[in-house]
């Protein structure tokens, strides 16, 4: 089973810093999050970091939904992170059927050059989550990102609950998030979830003010708990 966790979504390196400040274990770095966070600059990725020593996760997403804009820019995208230190990624692909699209998925994750990685959100998207998961498990990702639902946590929490009963198993953790709640963190660490991502949560004023390190500290506490 993994080991507890507490992943934070950081736009920038004043994110990064609020976030390790307040007892985050990762982050996922990502920009524009009117599109539900897409692939970062190389110069913020840059900064971020020089501003932490906790390990990144940069997205590898060129458009809103999940379908891919551009396969080159994607894979011209992960060798720039690559080349100025970003060794962990977030990427996933749908195709117009709903299923995962294992073609795009595995041309990325060859410029990836071993580099470990979460399957996002597209999961929650999928026709069938718990196909897409054992699909994503052929990918060799180590992580999935996922709600249950596309509505997000409150609506997922019966996926969820599979999910988390198949980790072992697969060798693929869950981890939650999208629109979770803290009164919910203690009912999924009893389904066995370990993993958990926060972003709107750990930012009280909205995505236009930076994460808070209080906020952070306040989850970090309730997942250790």
């Amino acid at each position: 089973m993994p080991d507890l966790l507490l992943e934070v979504i950081a736009l920038d390196a004043r994110d990064a810093h609020a976030a390790q400040e307040g007892g985050a274990d990762r982050l996922e770095l990502v920009s524009d999050m009117a599109a539900d966070g897409l692939t970062p600059a190389v110069a913020t990725a840059r900064r971020v970091l020089a501003a932490t020593d906790l390990p990144v996760r940069a997205m590898l997403r060129d458009s809103a939904g999940f379908a891919p804009w551009s396969l080159d820019q994607l894979r011209a995208e992960a060798i720039a992170l690559r080349d100025i230190g970003i060794t962990e990624f977030v990427l996933g692909w749908l195709t117009e059927d709903g299923a995962v699209d294992v073609d795009t998925c595995r041309a990325v994750i060859a410029e990836l050059d071993g580099c470990r990685f979460t399957f996002h959100r597209a999961l929650d998207h999928s026709a069938d989550p718990l196909a897409a998961w054992k699909e994503v498990v052929g990918l060799g990702a180590d992580t999935v990102l996922a709600a249950g639902a596309g509505g997000g946590v409150a609506d997922g929490l019966p996926v969820l609950r599979k999910l988390a009963a198949m980790q072992e198993a697969d060798g693929l953790a869950v981890m939650a998030g999208g629109g979770l709640r803290a009164d919910q963190v203690p009912g999924l660490r009893a389904d066995g979830v370990r993993r958990f991502h926060v972003g709107s949560a750990v930012r009280p004023q909205g995505w236009d003010y930076p994460v808070s390190a209080a906020a952070v500290a306040t989850w970090a506490a309730l997942i250790r708990a």
